[in-house]
């Protein structure tokens, strides 16, 4: 209790003193109030709100100190700040509160989540660990549930939790001895006490060949008929438009038989071919809509060149999207709540041959929907911003985002196949980017800095092509501060 309360204390005194502003700061995205936010985790629909937790670290902009940060929404605009669900004072926890996933029983919400434990010789241990609370702020923490089977290291972490029939089940990534990444399963009748099922996906179980040396943030979930499996794999080697960040997020459609843990599914295939999207997570809500967030970051290189950072803070989570399965894919759509964030509207249809236009933006918040009538010829391009770059190239059948990297020394590419562009769909957020493609087939996300930018775009054809333009300037998303306080050590 003693360490909790100093931790806590430690943050509010943070946030406290944290008087910087940032014009890079993001307006209708979740960003930390300082320091460095990752994963979602623990997204649910609790109580009459949504409630979002996250991976913070609120005392650096690198990935040392782990708690879990929270917001809650009832409408996806509206948000409130909470104190952190969960600090690390325990021994099973002590270097970490991992990311994890949260569910609602019996009117309470819990918490499953890793404990991440260093040890002096330079190892560490891993706990699959339970906190409950009664009214969705306060947790009470239950300690460790899963202790690590034998067969894996302790890369063993990200519990997911969900209710089939009259049971509970959890799904976990992990890392063999083998130094192979696969999924495994476990089953509880009262959310306490687990079996192991045996793993679930990876290579020997449902593939026939290495696919990484670690699966993070597994999801397991049914929709329209389908078992999707959503991992982001480590390891993966770059292909010619496939698997070109540092880490990739994806997932499998199959079907799984409950009662023999057979999951047999299709091939992997990326959930978002952007510069910056890791660690998804989704949920249903009330409307039966399954609903994905994802980290809009990448642990890579270019982390430490956030502009962000002169500012205390780094990273944010994308926009949250709805998910349908069509044509044997995921389609990810912006939910309909965002359209409530729309102020000014412009419409206007071009016809081009052959040249460039500018399309003038009152605002920094943008919301672009493009609807083509007529393409024929070589390739279009979008430039948004003096900094971002999208590009059909219709001989070829590839799309490409390129922008510059954070210090603008170089440009940099990210691509995918694919035959037709019917419309596009973008989310502009001062220095973040989500493009959606075909109502959601091909998304890409990004994050930009941009220099000396100016509130336009331009639009450039090799060829002809007629299309509808509608943009709206955007609001930000409301915010209210939970009351800062500190506690008193004999509490």
């Amino acid at each position: 209790m003693e360490t909790e309360i100093q931790l806590r204390n430690q943050i509010v005194q943070r946030l406290r003193d944290n008087q910087q502003q940032d014009e890079n700061r993001l307006a209708f995205h979740l960003t930390p109030p300082l320091g460095l936010m990752n994963d979602p985790n623990g997204l649910v629909y609790y109580k009459g709100k949504y409630h979002v937790f996250f991976q913070w670290n609120p005392f650096d902009t690198k990935h040392t100190f782990k708690c879990w940060g929270h917001y809650s929404s009832t409408d996806f605009i509206h948000w409130e700040v909470h104190p952190p669900a969960l600090v690390p004072s325990e021994w099973y926890e002590k270097d970490g509160c991992y990311s994890g996933s949260a569910i609602v029983y019996d009117n309470k919400l819990y918490l499953f989540y890793t404990g991440n434990v260093k040890t002096t010789d330079g190892g560490r241990e891993t706990y699959q660990c339970l906190a409950v609370s009664d009214d969705g702020i306060h947790f009470e923490k239950k300690g460790p549930v899963i202790y690590l089977p034998e067969g894996f290291t302790p890369h063993f972490r990200d519990p997911k939790v969900w209710k089939q029939g009259n049971k509970w089940f959890m799904v976990i990534g992990a890392q063999t001895k083998e130094l192979e990444g696969l999924i495994t399963v476990f089953s509880s009748d009262d959310l306490i006490n687990w079996q192991w099922l045996g793993p679930l996906a990876g290579n020997g179980v449902s593939l026939s060949k290495y696919f990484g040396y670690m699966w993070e943030c597994p999801d397991f979930f049914a929709l329209d008929g389908k078992d999707i499996l959503i991992v982001s794999p480590q390891g993966l080697q770059a292909e010619p438009f496939k698997y070109e960040n540092l880490y990739q997020s994806g997932y499998f459609i199959g079907e799984w038989d409950i009662k023999t843990n057979k999951y047999v599914h299709g091939t992997f295939k990326e959930l978002d071919h952007g510069f910056d999207f890791y660690a998804p997570q989704t949920f249903e809500d009330p409307n039966g809509r399954r609903i994905l967030l994802a980290w809009m970051g990448m642990g890579d290189e270019q982390e430490q060149t956030h502009q962000s950072i002169k500012s205390g803070w780094i990273h944010s989570l994308t926009i949250p999207r709805e998910l349908t399965v069509k044509d044997g894919c995921l389609y990810q759509k912006p939910v309909e709540e965002l359209r409530k964030l729309r102020n000014r509207v412009s419409s206007e249809t071009f016809s081009m041959a052959n040249e460039e236009i500018d399309v003038l933006l009152d605002s920094e918040l943008q919301e672009i929907i493009i609807e083509f009538e007529q393409f024929e010829g070589k390739k279009w391009e979008i430039h948004i911003q003096n900094n971002c770059k999208l590009i059909f190239n219709k001989i070829e059948s590839i799309v490409t985002l390129e922008r510059q990297n954070f210090n603008h020394s170089k440009w940099e590419k990210r691509q995918c196949k694919i035959d037709k562009i019917n419309n596009i769909h973008m989310y502009l957020d001062r220095t973040s980017l989500e493009i959606f493609l075909n109502d959601g087939q091909i998304v890409f996300s990004s994050r930009f800095y941009g220099e000396n930018a100016k509130k336009q775009c331009s639009i450039s054809v090799e060829g002809n092509t007629k299309f509808s333009w509608q943009n709206w300037s955007l609001n930000s998303y409301q915010y209210k501060n939970h009351k800062l306080k500190r506690l008193c050590t004999n509490v």
